[in-house]
This record gives structure tokens, C-alpha cells and sequence, in this order.
């Protein structure tokens, strides 16, 4: 094990566990001793041996003909370049490096490159679930060569969480960087849904007046109604707990946290900005993951945010309590909505991840991905998943256009009022809804024959000839259109004097 932060540290309390001798290397002392503290108390210290260079690290790992195995959990980018200059002198044919970082898809592609030739297997993967995942069994997403995944495959079954029937929450992906890419889109949906979440939050505790108590409630019974959609959900699950706890003293701890998610701007996370790169770059319009990318962004900078606020010298938005309505609809509808906006999540993730399929041909199993999703991950939504599952099964459907699937459609259109309905009172008393009501929007335009780029498309073929379709033409895809209008001749400084 390369790094043995939180996440490598719990992996290897969780490998020790199932009878894995782990060797590590980490520079940190802080992170040294912390494992070696952890491995004490759970008695697995005689399978857990420390090393104080990688030459070392290398010889414990020889034994004979079978090849060395590596796992890297450590921060993106260099470290993962420098830790593979430290191990190469000691590495031969059949050894495999198993980068479990938060990497994007294209370093890996890269080392792969670098190191497949030397006959050294690097495998691209995710893990997710956080750390106490890592510790009783994450999420893990591997792409890589067949004849590495093929032998990595029994130990990662072994480790990896399992979902409600016992299945492993792990497959073999494909190949490339695939396996980066899927834990990248994950986490992409994993930034909508908790932004969605988020805002939830605030319109029960601020809008309605709800105490931490009253929601942590409410969370539980969303997540624990075994017969509607948001059952069995990480996120409101861990909500409940989130609002419930206390400290030494008896104050919540949720009071006291800022309203700071730093973790993409200090580049510690760069799995948010890489999945909305990804989606503009390839033409996928995924705009609530987009919006809630911003929104943290946007969060990071609380002093900014302070100045702003002493600029407006008391006329800044202030988020009022909702007046007329019936608590009780009002809260069915929120369930609604926050159903809606995490369905929504996961269809624009998905597109993402489908057109990048089709462009670096993975041939993935979109399958097997949702049951990477099923336990010991942050985007765990059996309701969410269930439903997802039915549609790839099913012959008729399209992984570009999940919906244009009757079943994803239907959905929808029953939550549309509901989402609708809480937007509008969000807006009306100035709550925040920037997640739910992208959804809104996404749905409104995305099933929508009459839009307002009607009147953009002119406007863009009056100044730059860029063409358009005529309406009496079939829709057709996204190409060129075929016709221009003279809306205004150009002219010359003469002629215009003239």
C-alpha cells in the first residue's frame, strides 16, 4: 500500500481482516501512526508491516515467480507519477499497480501506456464510500488490461462491499482509463444529489421552521420506507445522523460547521471539475451536476461572500420562512422534488459516461455499473437504482436518451407538480434551489419542442451566417443548418456613409 491516509490506512485495517499481509510505505508520520494505532486496537498488527523506502517495500513483496501487487491511495497528479519512479528499478514483467486514487481517467491512460510495454499491469481504479467504507468493504470501479483485471478480480470480490443480495459491488469494466472515469462520473453525481440535498435541508429547517430533531426525522423516513423510490440512501441516511448529532457538550455539531465545501478549490477533489469538463467537452448537457459544482464553489470563498453581503448594505437576499402552505403536502411534495433532482443526477451522469463509451469504444455494461452503486458508496439509492436497472435491461432503450424511455419519462412527469411546486416557494422567499431547480429546468427544455433558441439562432444567423433549419424541415440531429437570411447586408465605411 502506497498511502495510508484515511482511505489507504482503513484499506488496509479492512485487508488485514480478511487474512491479507499489507506492507506499506507513506512519508507521513502523522499517517504512520495513526495506522500502526488503529492496527493495535483491532489486533492486526502482525499483518500490517511498515517500511521506510520503497527498495524495501519492493524485496518484502518478491516471492519467487508470483507477481508483486501495489495499491496507491494518494492525492492525484505527481504523487502518483513520483511513487511510480521510486517503484520502477524494483518492478518486473506480471507486477500490477492498482491506482485506487481519485485520479483523472487520462493520467492513467498515460502510465498505462508508459508501463504496459515493460509487460507492468496498471489498473485505473475507483473507490468510493469514504473512509469507513474502505474499512468494512468500499465501492470499487477497475478498468485496466482483461489479463490484469482477470487476475485482480477474486481479491477485489473478496474486499468490496456487497449489496442486499449478497452481490459484490464490483466489475471487471473494461479497459483503459475506464475504470477513473466511472468513480469521476460518481462523483459528479455525487455532487448533484448532495446539493439537492443540501437545499432540502434548508427549505425544512429555514423555510418551515423545522428543528434538527423534526428533520432528522423526516430523513429517516424517507430513507427507510421500503415501498417508495429515495429507500435505502446513503446520503439521507447519513442526514439523519448528521442532524441528530451532538457534542461532549450537548450542542449539535451540524450548527457550528460553515457553509464552506472546499475540497474542489483547494484541488484536494478534482473528480467535481473534471465530470463538468467532461460533459461540456463532449456536448452532454449535465446542468444540475454543472449548477451544483458552482454552488460549491461558490461556497468556498465565505469571506468573499462576506464582503458582497456588507456591499449591499442590508438589501441582499435573506431566506424567509414559508407562508401559506399545508406542512404536510409541502413535505411530500420536497420528497418529490428531491427524488426528482437525484434521478435527474444520475441520467445526466450517465449520458456523460455513455457518450464517453462510445468514443473511446469500452463496450461497458451500464449493468454492472449500477451494481457498482448498489452498497459502500456515497450515491447508494437502491429506489434510484432499481429503477435505472429495469430500463438497461430492457431491450428498448438508449443510453444517450434515458429520457426518452417511457419508464424515466413516466417518473418525471408524476414529480414535475411536486418540484414545481417547491421551486416556486423557494424562489418566492428567497431559499436557495440552485440543484432543484436546474432539474426543473432540464426537464422542462429537455422534452420541450418550442424553445426560446428559436429566437437565438436568428440572432446568431444575422451576425455570424451561421444557418438554421427551417421549422417545416424534420428536426434531424445536431448539424449545420441549410439556410441563411440576408437580415442586413454588409457594408463598407463608404457605403455606410453614403
Amino acid at each position: 500500500m502506497i498511502g495510508t491516509g484515511s482511505m489507504g490506512g482503513m484499506m488496509s485495517l479492512l485487508f488485514a481482516e480478511y487474512g491479507i499481509h499489507t506492507h506499506y510505505y507513506d512519508p507521513s508520520k502523522k499517517n504512520i501512526e495513526a495506522l500502526q494505532s488503529h492496527a493495535k486496537e483491532s489486533k492486526h498488527e502482525d499483518k500490517i508491516t511498515y517500511h521506510d523506502d520503497h527498495k524495501s517495500l519492493c524485496e518484502a513483496l518478491e516471492d519467487g515467480d508470483k507477481p508483486k501487487v501495489f495499491m496507491f491511495s494518494i492525492p492525484h497528479g505527481g504523487p502518483a507519477d513520483d511513487s511510480i519512479d521510486a517503484l520502477e528499478p524494483y518492478l518486473k514483467p506480471g507486477d500490477i499497480i492498482m491506482d485506487a486514487s481519485n485520479e483523472h481517467w487520462k493520467a492513467t491512460e498515460r502510465r498505462q501506456a508508459r508501463l504496459e510495454p515493460k509487460g507492468i499491469h496498471y489498473i485505473g481504479m475507483g473507490v468510493s464510500g469514504g473512509y469507513q467504507s474502505a474499512r468494512h468493504g468500499p465501492s470499487i470501479s477497475p478498468g485496466g488490461s482483461k489479463e490484469a483485471l482477470d487476475k485482480v478480480f477474486p481479491f477485489l470480490q473478496k474486499i468490496a462491499a456487497k449489496d442486499n443480495r449478497g452481490r459484490p459491488c464490483v466489475a471487471k469494466l473494461g479497459p483503459g482509463g475506464c475504470g477513473h472515469y466511472v468513480k469521476m462520473i460518481h462523483n459528479g453525481i455525487e455532487h448533484g444529489m448532495m446539493t439537492a440535498l443540501c437545499e432540502a435541508w434548508a427549505i425544512m429547517n429555514i423555510g418551515l421552521g423545522m428543528d434538527y430533531e423534526e428533520i432528522g426525522t423526516i430523513f429517516e423516513k424517507w430513507n427507510g420506507d421500503k415501498q417508495r423510490p429515495l429507500r435505502d440512501n446513503f446520503l439521507i441516511d447519513i442526514g439523519a445522523d448528521i442532524c441528530r448529532t451532538k457534542d461532549e457538550k450537548g450542542n449539535y455539531v451540524l450548527a457550528n460547521v460553515r457553509d464552506k465545501v472546499v475540497q474542489d478549490v483547494d484541488n484536494s477533489e478534482g473528480t467535481g471539475t473534471w465530470s463538468v469538463q467532461e460533459g461540456t467537452r463532449l456536448h452532454v448537457p449535465d446542468p444540475t451536476i454543472a449548477v451544483s459544482h458552482l454552488f460549491r464553489v461558490a461556497s468556498a470563498d465565505a469571506a468573499r461572500r462576506e464582503t458582497v453581503n456588507k456591499a449591499l448594505d442590508g438589501k441582499g437576499v435573506k431566506p424567509a420562512q414559508i407562508e401559506g402552505v399545508d406542512k404536510a403536502k409541502f413535505l411530500e411534495d420536497l420528497y418529490n422534488a428531491v427524488y426528482a433532482s437525484f434521478l435527474m443526477c444520475f441520467i445526466q451522469g450517465l449520458h456523460v459516461l455513455s457518450k464517453a463509451n462510445e468514443e473511446n469504444d469500452w463496450k461497458l455494461d451500464f449493468a454492472d455499473v449500477l451494481q457498482l452503486w448498489r452498497n459502500g458508496c456515497i450515491i447508494q439509492s437502491d429506489g434510484v437504482a432499481d429503477l435505472l436497472e429495469t430500463v438497461y435491461r430492457s431491450r428498448e432503450h438508449d443510453n444517450d436518451d434515458l429520457l426518452g424511455h417511457q419508464t424515466i419519462a413516466g417518473e418525471l412527469a408524476k414529480t414535475y407538480p411536486s418540484l414545481k411546486r417547491v421551486v416556486l416557494k423557494a424562489i418566492e422567499f428567497d431559499l436557495h434551489a440552485g440543484a432543484l431547480g436546474t432539474s426543473l429546468e432540464y426537464y422542462k427544455y429537455s422534452g420541450s419542442t418550442e424553445l426560446p433558441t428559436q429566437f437565438q439562432e436568428a440572432e446568431l444567423d444575422y451576425f455570424g451566417a451561421h444557418m438554421f433549419d427551417l421549422k417545416t424541415a424534420e428536426p434531424g440531429k445536431p448539424v449545420t443548418g441549410k439556410h441563411h437570411f440576408e437580415w442586413k447586408p454588409a457594408r463598407g465605411i463608404l457605403e455606410t456613409n453614403d
